[in-house]
């Protein structure tokens, strides 16, 4: 099973995340920041207050997304 194992903070809406098979992706999060929970993150002041659960991120608001759907998006680091 996938699972997110350390992420950094880049700039913007941009993260670093390191997965559990030791690939690490740039992931832009910008285009998804959309909707009731997840736009709440387009303040920058929230979308910087994550943490990591046993699987992935996971923000103060309680927004997650899944680990693979992350590595989808993300683009080699």
């Amino acid at each position: 099973m996938l699972r997110v194992v350390d992420v950094d903070y880049i700039k913007d809406y941009k993260l670093l995340v390191t997965f559990s098979d030791g690939s690490k992706k740039n992931v832009d999060l910008e285009p998804y920041l959309t909707g009731e929970v997840f736009g709440e993150l387009l303040d920058r002041d929230q979308f910087i207050q994550y943490g990591l659960t046993r699987v992935t991120i996971e923000w103060a608001n309680g927004a997650d997304l899944a680990p693979e759907f992350l590595y989808e998006i993300g683009t080699v680091a």
